[in-house]
């Protein structure tokens, strides 16, 4: 917790000054086709997420119970190393955006330097067969692939406010779960440095997300979601390539299927915590090849933005999102801990079908009771009739209509702003500086 206190401080306190930074910097690319956003914001959150990196990994050194950790495991450098050259790309890219080759070969260098350092994939766990050994180049090849893949997971998924860094915060609270009842119950210490990793990675995520939230006032840039993309690859890789299964229950307590998954939950609890990105960037490779385009060319067609396509508002895409990758993240983690397995898959079907009703019903804006309404937003509170009708003579001002009725009013969707309606109406961007 102190670890995870340290670097959610140290990012919020410094993304502030970065945002100034990055405006002298320049760092504040024009508005494109894809993007949401409409009025230029500043990038290089990255640098603030890794500074609280830093803060995080030298504040656990420091400590008398994961002091040890740095002396047994030389995984923390390894993904200091890994980080600090992928951070270093990426705000190259925030600033003059570089080619998505040279970008894909410096994250390949980088899963190379954590696997020179030892960070690497030793054996697997596979269902039905036992503890597979790989060979040296298997496990580089694996584990290169499985940090590429993570990065640009993340970096495909970071199109809206507050989307990326809350995606996995959520992912990475229960890999922490998981990761840290193995070191703790199982008295396993090579799963130590994968949950002090899941631990930073949520006090980055945490202390950059009161900028980052709509309207957002800073982004995190490539520098940002690349970074929190390897942390998120390098926790996953260590629990997955260097914990023993077999070393979790002894052979008299497989006896049945659900003791059994436990045992192989550290391969499939990566892909989990990836689960909505991946499948993000599976779809836009596929999309993007079946027209003839290169899988790295940008484009509007996203899970994010099909939800503001299909008439949610920036808010609610971002949460149901969100509710996503709870559901599966949690949901894996539960039924790897819980005895009663059948009840765990009810309830995942019935939370399933609550996230399809909400992409159902986009318009629908619940109201909150009368004894609720101090503490909910301005538009979930019951409005009262008003007393007297408005002069039809005064100018319509869009500031006295609330923000969820306004592109409504303006007969357009959330995704390219509003227009006027008539000659005097106008509609007010809220997102904008005063």
């Amino acid at each position: 917790m102190l670890t995870l206190c340290i670097t959610a401080a140290v990012t919020y306190l410094l993304t502030g000054p970065v945002r100034k930074f990055a405006i002298v910097a320049g760092a504040m690319p024009e508005i494109r086709a894809r993007d949401v956003h409409r009025e230029p914001t500043p990038r290089l959150g990255g640098i603030a997420m890794f500074f609280g990196l830093c803060a995080g990994l030298l504040t656990a050194d420091h400590l008398t119970n994961l002091s040890q950790l740095f002396e047994r495991s030389n995984e923390p450098r390894a993904l200091l190393s890994g980080a600090a050259l992928i951070w270093l790309i990426g705000v190259l890219d925030d600033k003059f955006e570089i080619d998505a080759l040279i970008k894909l070969g410096g994250q390949m260098i980088a899963a190379g330097v954590m696997v020179m350092q030892g960070l690497t994939i030793l054996w697997l766990p596979v269902p039905g067969v036992g503890t597979v050994a790989l060979t040296q180049w298997q496990g580089t090849l694996l584990t290169v692939a499985l940090v590429v893949i993570t990065i640009n997971a993340v970096n495909f998924v970071d199109g809206l406010d507050g989307l990326a860094a809350g995606m996995v915060c959520i992912a990475s609270a229960a890999f922490f779960m998981y990761a840290y009842r193995i070191w703790y119950s199982y008295g396993i210490e090579a799963a130590a440095p994968a949950t002090l990793f899941a631990a930073i990675l949520m006090g980055m995520c945490l202390g950059f997300l009161p900028h980052n939230m709509h309207p957002a006032r800073i982004f995190m840039g490539d520098s940002g979601s690349m970074l929190i993309g390897l942390v998120l690859a390098a926790g996953a890789i260590s629990i997955t390539g260097q914990v023993d299964p077999d070393s979790l229950f002894g052979g008299s307590e497989r006896s049945t299927v659900h003791q059994m998954v436990p045992v192989y939950i550290p391969l499939v609890m990566p892909l989990t915590i990836i689960a909505i990105p991946a499948a993000d960037l599976i779809l836009a490779i596929v999309r993007r090849t079946w027209r003839g385009q290169s899988p790295f060319a940008a484009d509007r067609g996203h899970l994010h933005h099909r939800l503001l396509e299909i008439g949610h508002s920036h808010s609610r895409a971002v949460l149901i999102m969100y509710f996503w990758s709870a559901l599966i993240g949690f949901g894996a983690l539960t039924y790897s801990v819980h005895s009663a397995s059948m009840w765990i898959v009810l309830s995942v079907v019935i939370l399933s079908a609550l996230g399809l009703v909400l992409l159902l019903l986009p318009r629908f804006t619940p109201r909150a009771p009368r004894w609720a309404e101090a503490v909910v937003p301005p538009r979930y509170r019951r409005r009262a009739a008003p007393a007297t009708a408005p002069d039809a003579s005064a100018p319509a001002d869009a500031e006295s209509v609330d923000d969820h009725r306004a592109p409504v009013a303006a007969g357009v969707s959330g995704v390219n702003g509003a227009s006027a309606v008539g000659s005097r109406a106008r509609v007010v961007d809220r997102s904008r500086p005063r």
